[in-house]
């Protein structure tokens, strides 16, 4: 066989579950020379074809996805029952010339629980037969990218305080800034730094515990953590589905949020959000050595009769028994 055939064969074999000591025995090569054949990297037109894919149909699934790869990594999925890994995917599509890599000017970084940000962007949906303008709502946090979004046939203060609410208990609480655009639902007047926000909208985010602030005018890029999910709503949710009401659309977007969208590890984390909330959550709550930790334990001092250092004495075995807990049931429910 030709050093061509002799590599296909090695992959072949490798394809339908032999071992290394099998594939060595079969096609008298030593394993030595079988490891560094299954190391080399093919080609991406190559290695695309071993997987019984053609470049015309790895541009078609990107056409069709809109230059979304992850939409692409599902619709493989689903038409082929082929799992290819989303680093292997990029990797064809910047092989294939399909995309080129994106320079980026710069990076606003946020620590957790510190910032929130919430903007609009008009979507053109499918509703039934008919094509409407819908107006996408979004919520993100900065630092762990966890995302919620609504559909509205149009957003006034009313659709405002309606989303806000519901992204509160998605979210299952709030960061104590919302940086907004500079738009008329949440200001009085002004715009950037002078921005007043107008009263109702400033007092029903008291009431959730958070404040807005609208960015710079001319400075968009200071949300830009929703401004890009907008882009990944797009080509990733709305293409290859249809919808037959507003209701059905919201359903099908919530669903999208909580088994797509925040279940997918974030290049920045590492992880999903879900395990990082959940652990941020759980060390926010195991307060117990002082009386001054929380509310609750200063309640229960005076008629108890506890002194200060009895609160870290019982305190201390109860926090560690709480995180030795957490960090294994943690992982098993929300996954990294």
């Amino acid at each position: 066989m030709t050093p061509s055939q002799i590599r296909d064969a090695v992959r072949t074999l490798q394809t339908q579950g032999r071992s290394l000591r099998e594939i060595s025995r079969a096609l008298k090569l030593s394993r030595n020379t079988v490891r560094r054949i299954l190391r080399a990297a093919l080609p991406a037109a190559q290695e695309a074809a071993h997987y019984g894919l053609t470049l015309t149909y790895l541009q078609s699934a990107f056409e069709r996805a809109q230059g979304n790869v992850v939409r692409v990594q599902q619709l493989l999925a689903a038409e082929y029952d082929l799992e290819v890994s989303y680093s292997t995917l990029t990797r064809w599509v910047r092989e294939a010339g399909l995309r080129a890599p994106v320079a980026r000017a710069g990076e606003y970084r946020f620590g957790p629980g510190e910032e929130m940000q919430h903007d609009t962007s008009p979507h053109r949906v499918r509703l039934g037969e008919k094509s409407v303008t819908a107006q996408c709502a979004g919520l993100v946090l900065a630092y762990s990218r966890r995302l919620f979004v609504q559909y509205y046939p149009r957003y006034s203060r009313f659709e405002a305080k309606q989303f806000l609410l519901e992204a509160a208990h998605f979210m299952q609480g709030v960061c104590p800034v919302c940086v907004i655009d500079n738009t008329s639902v949440m200001l009085a007047c002004g715009a950037g730094e002078n921005a007043l926000i107008a009263p109702e909208m400033a007092a029903f985010a008291r009431t959730l515990g958070f404040e807005f602030r609208a960015h710079r005018v001319g400075h968009p890029d200071r949300k830009g953590r929703i401004e890009r999910t907008f882009f990944f709503v797009e080509t990733n949710f709305l293409p290859g589905r249809s919808f037959t009401d507003f209701e059905d659309l919201n359903a099908q977007a919530l669903a999208w949020c909580q088994e797509v969208a925040n279940a997918t590890p974030k290049r920045v984390l590492g992880m999903s959000p879900e395990p990082v909330l959940m652990s941020t959550a759980v060390a926010a709550a195991a307060a117990f050595l002082t009386p001054i930790a929380t509310p609750t334990n200063l309640m229960v001092m005076g008629p108890g009769g506890y002194a200060f250092s009895d609160y870290w004495k019982l305190g201390l075995p109860l926090m560690i028994w709480f995180f030795v807990v957490a960090v294994f049931y943690i992982p098993l429910v929300w996954r990294f």
